[in-house]
């Protein structure tokens, strides 16, 4: 324990920010941009630039291409190693479920079937597993997607947004544990800085830029982490909410034994079948299931469109059709109704949610932002960016603070978390950027082509911190390394190219996309071009700084004996 409770809780909310907040940058950088991913997944694969449209006709446009989808190789393979024995082979296999869905920011109509196989899974814990197959079509004119399309590394769902909340370390789920970790973090640091401050409504309005690097970038971080309290608060709870099931297996484990009873109870309970009878049954016309739904949705006073349509024990006797609405005028999951396969009659109807339900459906869909309300998703985009700001300027208070100090007694700290910060903040920018850009200029027929995205952006992010520890000594002397200005023109730079890159491969620019009113990929043009403004601006404002304080730190013989004892 410190002196005092405050001084505690300061000396907590610094180290626990300096130790969790390279992380948290990883987690609220790539969070905001999850908020747009399927737009920046429009921008990454050109062949999806098509118009949202309603769920097409299941009969007409959805049934004959889902009939033709088969196993794909990559679930084939993954499936493999999680079972005991050797798979059956593809044409053998017998699909079982089958899903449909599309939203308002997804143009297309993506499918995909599930097909049973017999062997037992490693885990005892699973009863059961699949083989996928996967298909996709055009909602305006239900022409299938060509089906290498599927395997294309779709930058915004495919990347950044499984390193928003995984890291992209899968063994043994050891990003979700880092991630909730650092989510914990979170939550105890915006507390404990709630403790220190307890001018937190003065602060809130508190920036004197002209009052010294150290004070203004403390304003900085006050202001952002004040402002955005509520949203850092919210996203970091609901976030480790969604993971709960993982954090505290316990009720999963214990309950395992109980699974069958309880899915044999809900079955009789709901009238839908856990399991398939064995009997072979049809299926009916799924239009007309659509059209019921729809006119029910209406008489509850929730008129709405179809977003998605999941067939059970396809082709069985007790075979059921699900059909859920689209989500776009609420925050919380939609309505969802039970036909029977066979005779399209409605079996069952969710029930309104409980207390407990509609609180969890609520942070769940706040996180994941389903609704269509383009002012609130941008307010949420930019929540992300001042949670990310609040961090930054955090890492640059903890080394203003020390660097001189470090730098007298010949103690590598604060030149260590510069070279960190350098790379956790600009040179995830500039990794970013550079998977953008080798996404336009990559061939597509380059063997490996999404492997090289990712080995780009890996690269381009080991090189930032390489290139920041390279450019550190000038911290050892209290000064501000150059890094920060380098890797400002390095963002500047490749955003701009990357912009320009769109533009000559796909030929969509920004007069054709904004007269178009296609915001998706025009939004993702313009967010680079904005980057890369503010990054050459903030680069040269450090190119002036670097040379006012240059004469000053050369002037000074401190500093000199300094600069000879960090040398030797």
């Amino acid at each position: 324990m410190r002196e005092t409770f405050r001084l505690s809780m300061a000396y907590l909310h610094t180290w626990l920010g300096l130790i969790l907040g390279f992380v948290l940058m990883v987690v609220f950088f790539f969070g905001s941009l999850s908020v747009f991913d399927r737009e920046i997944d429009r921008w990454s694969v050109p062949e999806t630039r098509a118009e949202a449209a309603p769920f097409p006709s299941f009969d007409r446009d959805v049934r004959p291409v889902i009939a033709q989808v088969r196993p794909d190789p990559h679930s084939v393979e993954h499936t493999a190693a999680e079972v005991i024995g050797t798979l059956p082979a593809a044409e053998d296999m017998k699909a079982s479920d089958m899903g449909v869905y599309t939203n308002h920011r997804d143009p297309l109509v993506r499918m995909y079937v599930a097909f049973d196989v017999p062997n037992k899974p490693r885990d005892p814990l699973l009863d059961h597993v699949h083989v996928y197959g996967y298909a996709s079509i055009d909602p305006q004119t239900g022409e299938r997607l060509p089906p290498d399309l599927q395997d294309r590394l779709a930058l915004g769902t495919g990347f950044f947004f499984p390193l928003h909340y995984m890291l992209h370390l899968e063994w043994k789920n050891l990003g979700y544990w880092i991630v909730g970790l650092a989510g914990m973090g979170m939550l105890v640091a915006l507390v404990t800085g709630v403790v220190m401050h307890r001018k937190i409504f003065r602060e809130f309005f508190t920036f004197r830029p002209g009052k010294g690097r150290l004070r203004s970038t403390l304003d900085l971080h006050n202001m952002t982490g004040v402002l955005a309290l509520p949203f850092l608060f919210l996203i970091s709870l609901s976030g480790l909410l969604i993971f709960a099931y993982m954090y505290f297996p316990s009720p999963t484990a214990l309950m395992n034994p109980l699974m069958e009873v309880q899915e044999a109870a809900d079955a009789e309970r709901t009238g839908l079948a856990a399991e398939p009878s064995g009997r072979p049954g049809g299926l009916a016309s799924v239009d007309a299931m659509m059209q019921d739904a729809r006119a029910r949705w209406a008489a509850n006073g929730v008129p709405g469109e179809v977003g998605e349509v999941y067939i059970a024990h396809l082709g069985d006797a007790d075979s059921y059709v699900s059909i859920s609405r689209d989500t776009v005028d609420r925050v919380a999951t939609g309505e969802t109704l039970h036909f029977s396969a066979a005779t399209g009659e409605l079996i069952y109807e969710d029930p309104p949610a409980s207390a407990v339900e509609a609180v969890d459906g609520f942070l769940y869909g706040l996180h994941f932002q389903f609704f269509r309300h383009w002012p609130l998703r941008w307010l949420l985009f930019i929540g992300g960016l001042m949670g990310c700001a609040c961090i930054a300027t955090g890492f640059l208070f903890f080394v203003e603070k020390r660097k001189r100090k470090h730098a007298e007694t010949s103690i590598p700290g604060a030149r260590i978390v510069d070279a960190l910060a350098v790379a956790s903040v600009s040179g995830m920018l500039v990794a970013t950027c550079a998977m953008l850009l080798a996404n336009r200029l990559l061939p597509i027929d380059l063997a490996g082509h999404d492997v090289w995205q990712m080995r780009v952006f890996w690269f381009a992010w080991l090189f930032s911190l390489l290139h920041a520890a390279i450019r550190s000594p000038r911290v050892a002397v209290g000064g501000t390394s150059p890094a920060w200005r380098d890797q400002c023109w390095m963002i500047a730079g490749l955003a701009l190219a990357a912009v320009l890159a769109n533009w000559a491969t796909t030929g969509d620019h920004l007069l054709s996309t904004v007269g178009m009113g296609y915001w998706p990929v025009a939004g993702v043009d313009l967010v680079l071009l904005a980057g890369a403004g503010a990054a050459a601006l903030a680069a040269y404002r450090l190119g002036r700084r670097a040379a006012m304080t240059s004469h000053t730190l050369k002037a000074s013989p401190e500093t000199a004996s300094i600069g000879r004892q960090a040398h030797v």
